[in-house]
């Protein structure tokens, strides 16, 4: 997996790509809290994750009770068809706040 943080107007875009799988999960996990610490909203950016595990499931999931804990947007973009099968499995798709552009996130804030 790789990650890298981009800031934009009024958020942070974090681009993933690769598999989030239980050996990156907790860099994930620590990537989406310290910026949701940081008080910014966070848009994760999906379109090239190949695979994604319950881990990486899991930290997203935290990330999204965190960033709405702190009434902060968090929201997932571009998601491969690999996430979201698994997102659609579990019904997190019925959850999570998708996005097809960036432009409809900062709509929202």
């Amino acid at each position: 997996m790789e990650c890298s943080i981009k800031p934009e107007a009024g958020y942070d875009l974090l681009q993933l790509s690769g598999e989030v799988d239980m050996h990156f999960s907790p860099e994930l996990r620590e990537t989406i809290l310290e910026r949701i610490k940081a008080g910014n909203p966070l848009l994760i950016d999906m379109g090239n994750v190949s695979y994604i595990d319950s881990s990486g499931i899991a930290s997203l999931v935290e990330g999204y009770q965190t960033a709405k804990t702190a009434n902060l947007a968090f929201g997932l973009l571009n998601i491969s068809g690999a996430a979201m099968q698994v997102l659609t499995l579990t019904r997190l798709d019925k959850i999570f706040s998708l996005y097809t552009s960036a432009e409809q996130f900062r709509q929202e804030l």
